[in-house]
């Protein structure tokens, strides 16, 4: 625009057809001084314009970066709409099943419907009256006895038990065999976070609750010693018996492999 500022002040005042610079009036120069004034606004506006011009297609470059970026870019501004919640609960059944609760120091049975919360280790059940929800602590309870498909399944607390390495819990655990050869099972829901942001991560677009099973079987020592469900296992608690009842039950006709210990044991 300076350039063509220029050049309207030389036509201006160029040479006359005899050769001598025509004298610029008085009038003439407040006309060129207006004119010089707008043009300098008009250049200033042209120089903001651009500026202008220039921010709007920075920030139009910014906005198509982000609406590319999808779920797995680094550093991605989009929202995630891969993760798909929780599967499963903190509770043994998930449902509430017919139950009877008896108190540390009571002689009685409280009927109730109830789950067993195997994270918190409370007794959930359903008040027969106002049908509110409540929960026990595993510490105040002696024992429970749920229904479970048809069968009464009693639970206890693992407090006062001795173990070969000490539970870090005070849990509910379940008995499977009574007597002298006493097999436990410590049922426990472990919750495994999701994973899939990662590029390398397993594609796991939920959180879960897994039910993980643990079982003792109460040695010689009456310390309970946590075992697999094979023979072989029981064998490295109870040495002596490998004789006596090593070939006495088959694993593999077993389907249930709680029912095969169990019978296995019954052999000693």
């Amino acid at each position: 625009m300076t350039t063509n500022f220029c050049k309207f002040v030389n036509s201006c005042s160029k040479l006359n057809g005899s050769g001598i610079v025509s004298e610029i009036k008085p009038s003439a120069m407040k006309r060129l001084a207006f004119i010089a004034f707008l043009m300098l606004i008009y250049s200033s506006l042209e120089a903001q314009v651009a500026v202008g011009l220039q921010k709007y297609l920075s920030s139009e470059d910014n906005l198509q970066a982000i609406a590319t970026l999808g779920p797995y870019s680094t550093g991605g501004m989009g929202f995630d709409n891969r993760y798909e919640g929780i599967k499963g609960t903190p509770r043994l059944l998930d449902t509430l099943m017919p139950a009877a609760l008896r108190i540390v120091k009571q002689s009685y049975y409280i009927t109730m419907d109830a789950d067993l919360d195997l994270v918190e280790n409370n007794l959930i059940y359903r008040h027969p009256v106002n049908r509110k929800m409540f929960s026990v602590p595993l510490d105040a309870i002696d024992e429970v006895i749920i229904n479970i498909n048809g069968e009464e399944v009693l639970f206890r607390g693992t407090s006062g038990l001795a173990f070969e390495k000490e539970l870090k819990k005070h849990k509910f655990y379940q008995v499977l065999k009574e007597g002298s050869y006493r097999l436990i099972k410590v049922p426990d829901k472990q919750f495994i976070a999701a994973d899939y942001k990662n590029a390398y991560s397993a594609d796991r677009r939920y959180d879960e609750y897994v039910l993980m099973n643990k079982y003792y079987l109460k040695g010689p020592d009456s310390t309970y010693h946590q075992i697999q469900l094979s023979k072989k296992s029981v064998l490295k608690v109870y040495p002596g018996k490998k004789d006596l009842a090593g070939g006495k039950v088959d694993e593999n006709s077993f389907a249930d492999k709680e029912e095969m210990i169990v019978a296995f044991l019954d052999k000693f």
